[in-house]
Formats: structure tokens, sequence, C-alpha cells
């Protein structure tokens, strides 16, 4: 202890050493003995046995709070059948929010913003996005991309001027009253079209896969949900940035040019990391384990890239999704693939049930400006803008389409134009200083999402059976459809060789000889990429169907299975007869040397270069001199 004392005090040490005076020993002395009782007293706090430190974990605790939340209204919902049937799951949600908003506006805190556009665009929007383009159905979206082109730019631009030009036009009229709505300018009232112009691929998802409406309808609205962001983030921009003067002949020519560098932009970029996601699944065969990761990672990237260019994210991620799904499917395993597939399903539904319960709760946080005029005539024109685009639009289409899109068809696109939370953190992006009436447009942006969501979402489902509108076909395609399908593919490839004509279907046989000439034998590893196309099909489906009997626990009926899978799917009586070894071996010989050369041609036939025929000069020198001895013939006897 007395070594301490003269640690702690080394002057008190010092001076008591030196003689000092009684006073100030006296005063150490009693400094001395309160700092031993404190270390006492310290030596004999009880060890804590519960502490509340709240503060250390409060960002991870209302993160997992949030998402356990989205998770159990979600199960919640889908154990009423009677409630999930008549309202859509993205109502219920919306709901939810709003209740959840309210309860914390009750208790007298201040209602968090949820829904900022950060956490919007760089968290909630791309595991959608993703998850739709890695699993996009690429043939059915190809046949029809002229078609969702002109839905998504031509529609879009139609929009956004049609109910820019028209609000402008509104708040210009001269009432008696004055009213906030004359000091809009024409680029504000086009921005605000542009904005809730756009169809929400989050939206459309949410709904259409609860009615099961048909592939093509499906594709049609969905596509262009997904293909309008380009047209959307250069309108925002352009507008955005001419809001404080004139825009130019230039700025609009400069607007195209825009548009172009950020479609074909994003798509570039994501086209670039899929090739990289293939490339490095070549070498995980040794690390299984971290195969889905690199699709995740890969896939993140490309819209991060896009985005910090200001391209569109949306299209990256749509692109990277289609351009690595063959090639990293081929090489990584099974396991991975179900992880992939079932991670990706997981991580969208989570996002979107946060979205929407988020939308309801910053309705309620918000500030709103409310106008009556505004908000009724926006929900009017949208509606309005939709029908006459799709109506006119579809004309035009008809005339180069063979299966044509009938009124039915029109009616499901033109009142499936959901708007979603897109449009709301367009809206939450704007500066108030240079958008004063920024509380209004959000106003007027929920309003509309609300509409659409709660009106046209509720209602379109007893529509589509009042119209009876054909649905979709759950039956999963046979391989002896596919094999019929590629039979035909190759067939019309042929005629348009023959007839001279270089379609589609010419360009796209042009492509998968490249692909499986170069691009296969350089991002898929073994012997993979040199498989016959039926082989590895038949490969793939098999292994389909065995994943979803042992998910459904054996009662999947599979429509075409081998010998060695036969006794694993049907009892033992009624199992088919098994062939020899050797007759098994012959029949693959066969389908690998035979079926996969089709139109497998040296050199190119058509009407402009065909091949001459060695004998074609004889036999022509023979007929004309036949023809000569005919007409002497007939010569001699009418002399005679």
């Amino acid at each position: 202890e007395t070594l301490y004392n003269i640690l702690t005090f080394p002057a008190f040490s010092l001076t008591a050493c030196d003689g000092a005076s009684p006073d100030v020993t006296k005063k150490a002395d009693l400094d001395n003995h309160k700092v031993s009782e404190k270390r006492q007293n310290e030596t004999k706090k009880l060890f804590p046995v519960l502490s509340l430190d709240y503060e250390n974990v409060r960002t991870p605790f209302e993160i997992a709070l949030w998402v356990l939340l989205a998770s159990l209204m979600k199960l919640g919902f889908h154990l009423i059948p009677k409630l999930s049937s008549i309202v859509p799951e993205s109502c219920l949600l919306i709901v939810v929010g709003l209740l959840v908003g309210g309860l914390i506006e009750l208790a007298g805190e201040k209602v968090p913003p949820v829904l900022d556009s950060r956490l919007f665009f760089l968290c909630l929007l791309p595991p959608i996005i993703l998850d739709a383009g890695y699993f996009l159905p690429i043939r059915p979206f190809m046949e029809n991309l002229g078609t969702i082109l002109m839905f998504a730019v031509v529609g879009t631009l139609w929009n956004a001027f049609f109910i820019g030009g028209l609000l402008y036009a509104v708040c210009q009229i001269q009432l008696d009253n004055p009213s906030p709505l004359h000091q809009l300018e024409l680029l504000p009232c086009l921005l605000f079209g542009s904005i809730v112009s756009a169809v929400d691929p989050v939206a459309v998802l949410a709904v259409f896969e609860e009615i099961h409406i048909n592939e093509l309808l499906h594709i049609l609205v969905f596509g262009e949900s997904l293909l309008n962001d380009a047209v959307t983030v250069v309108l925002y921009h352009l507008f955005e940035e001419f809001s404080g003067g004139d825009v130019t002949v230039m700025d609009g020519f400069l607007g195209i040019i825009s548009f172009l560098v950020v479609a074909f932009g994003g798509i570039l970029v994501g086209a670039i990391y899929g090739i990289l996601a293939a490339f490095t699944s070549r070498f995980t065969s040794h690390t299984r384990v971290i195969e889905p990761l690199f699709v995740f990672l890969y896939s993140y990237m490309a819209y991060l890239s896009a985005e910090i260019f200001h391209l569109s994210g949306i299209m990256a991620l749509i692109a990277c999704g289609a351009v690595m799904r063959p090639y990293v499917e081929a090489n990584i395993s099974h396991k991975s693939h179900t992880t992939i597939k079932y991670f990706l399903k997981m991580w969208s539904s989570v996002s979107e049930t946060l979205i929407f319960i988020f939308l309801g709760v910053a309705t309620v946080g918000g500030e709103h400006v409310w106008n009556w005029t505004f908000v009724s005539v926006t929900v009017v024109l949208c509606l309005v803008a939709r029908i006459i685009g799709v109506v006119g639009l579809t004309y035009i289409i008809n005339k180069f389409r063979i299966v044509k899109l009938t009124t039915k068809d029109q009616f499901i696109i033109a009142y499936g134009g959901l708007r979603g939370a897109i449009a709301f953190s367009l809206g939450f992006l704007l500066d108030h200083h240079h958008f004063p009436m920024r509380e209004m447009f959000l106003t007027a942006i929920i309003t509309v999402i609300f509409f659409t969501v709660f009106v046209q979402g509720m209602t379109i489902k007893p529509l589509v059976e009042l119209l009876a509108v054909k649905k979709k076909q759950e039956a999963k395609r046979s391989i002896n459809e596919e094999i019929h399908t590629q039979f035909l593919d190759h067939l019309l490839t042929g005629i348009e060789d023959i007839c001279g004509h270089y379609g589609h279907h010419h360009w796209k046989d042009k492509l998968n000889r490249f692909n499986k000439k170069y691009v296969k034998k350089c991002l898929i590893a073994g012997e993979r990429s040199k498989e016959p196309q039926l082989i590895a099909f038949y490969h793939k489906l098999e292994m389909k169907h065995a994943i979803e009997m042992v998910e459904s626990g054996g009662g999947v009926k599979l429509p075409s299975a081998m010998p060695s899978t036969v006794s694993m799917q049907y009892p033992a009586e009624r199992a088919l007869p098994q062939l020899p070894k050797g007759r098994e071996e012959e029949i693959r010989k066969i389908l690998r040397t035979n079926l996969q050369r089709t139109r497998q041609r040296l050199r190119s036939y058509n009407r402009h270069t065909l091949v001459a025929d060695p004998y074609e000069d004889g036999i022509s020198d023979f007929l004309l001199k036949k023809q000569k001895m005919i007409e002497l013939e007939k010569k001699v006897p009418s002399s005679s």
C-alpha cells in the first residue's frame, strides 16, 4: 500500500521526505485515505448478472426485426386462403406498413425514413431484378423483343410527354381563386410525368404471379417494366438537369444519344460481368461451396458498376443473369444450382415484402401536400395515357406480328401497367431547392401507386376470369416437345437459307454455331463443352425431374427416364424392361452420331448461289439435239 501511495502521489512523497509542513502532510493523508476507500469499494462491487446495451446492437437488431416482421406477415397471409385469394399480397403488405407507421406515430416516436432512395436502389431492388434476369425465359422474350421495345421505349415516351404536357396545361388554367399550381413550369411537369409513366417491375411481378396469366401477356408487361428503366433514367436526368433553364434541340439530340449509351452501356457492363462469372465457374470444381457466391457477387458488381456511370443498373443485371446462366449451370454442381435457385427466390421475396411494408411506413411518416386538382388529374391522365398508348401501338404492332394481340390482350396489358416503389424513390430524390412542390409530387406519386396496386391489382384477377383470358399452362414441356421445337428451328433455318431470306432463324443459327465453336470451349470446363446438344439437354432434363421427384416426396411421374432410373420411380412389378448394356450403348451412339447432324452443311445453298450440276451442260445439249430432231421429223412428212 505504501508503494502504491508513492507511485500514485509522487509529489506528496517528495514533500514529506523534504520535511513539509504538518498541514500539507495532514491533507495528503486525508486524500490518501479517500483513495484507499474508493479502491476498497471498487473491489467490493458485485459482478453484473444482467446489463442492457441496446445501442451496441441497434442497427443489426432493427434490420433483423424488419426482416422477421416481413417474413411473418408473408407467412400469415398464406395461412388464410380466402384472404390471399381475394386481396393481393402487395396490398396486404402496404396495409401492414400503414399500421406499423401509425403505431409509431401514436407512440410519439418519429417514423424513420426507412424507404430512402439509397436503401431501395442499392439493397432492395437488385435481388428482385437478378432473380427475374437469371430465370428469364429467353426464348419468349427474344421472340417478342420488338413488341416489348415498342411498349417500353415508344410507350414510355408517349406516357411521359402526354401526362406532363396535359398536367402543365391544367395547371395554367386561370381560375377565379389563385392557386399554387400556376407557379409550375413545363419542365417540372414533364419530369413528374416521366416518373409516374414507367411500369414498375416489382409491382408487376407481385400481382401477375398471383393471377397466373399466360406466358405471352406476362412477358410483354414484365419485359416492358424491365426495359423502360433506361428511358425513365434518361428523361429523369434530362429534365432534372435543365429544370432551371430551357431545353434546346441540341439537348434533345444529346438526350437520344444518352438513352442509347444508358441502355446499351448497361447491357455491355452486364454481359462483361456475366462472361467473367462464367469463366470463373470453370475453376470451381474443387471448391463447390463458394460457387453460388460468384453468381451473386458478379451480378451485384455489374449493378454497382453500371450505377457508377449512371447507366441502367436494371439492364446490367438482366444482361448479366441471362449471359452467365447457361455456362454457369454447365460448370457448377447440382447442389450449387439448387442453392442459387432457392437463395435468389428467398432474397427477392424478402426484398419485395420489405419494399411494400416500407412504402406504407413512409406514407405515414412523410410530409404531404394534398391538392385535389393535381392528384385527381394525375390519376386520370395515367389511365388515359396508358389506354391510348397500348391501343395505338398495338394497331401498329399487329401489322408485323403473326400471332395478333386481341382486344382482351390489349386490355390486360393496359390494365396491368402498375406503378410502384421505383416512382416513389425517384420522387424522393428530387431536390427541394429546384422543386419547391416536391411534397405535392410525392403525395401524387403515392396516390397513383396506391390506386394502381389496390384498385387495379385487386380487380385484375376477377376481370381475367370474367373475360376468360387464357391462363398459364402449368404442365411442363416434355422431351418430345423440346425435340420437335428444335427440329422446327432447324427446318425454318434451312427454308430461310434456300429462299435466300436471312431472318432471325438464320442469325440465331449463326450465333449458336459461334457459341458452340468458340464460346463454349472458353467458358465451359471439361468434356461438357463437346457434349452433343440433345444429350446435354437430356441429362439436364433427367436431373431436373429427379430433383422435383425428391422435393415432392417421390410423387412426380417422369415423362422420360433411362433404364437406370426406372427402378427408382416405379414399383418392381411395374418397372419397364431394361435393355442390355450393349444395346443401350448402341442407342446412345446412334443419337450422338446421326441425330445431331441436322443441317451440318458445308456450303450455303440458296437460290442465288446454287452449285452447278456437272452433267447439266450435257443434258442441255442432249435435249436441244432431241428437239431439233423432232422438228426435222415434222418437216419431212409435210414436204413429202
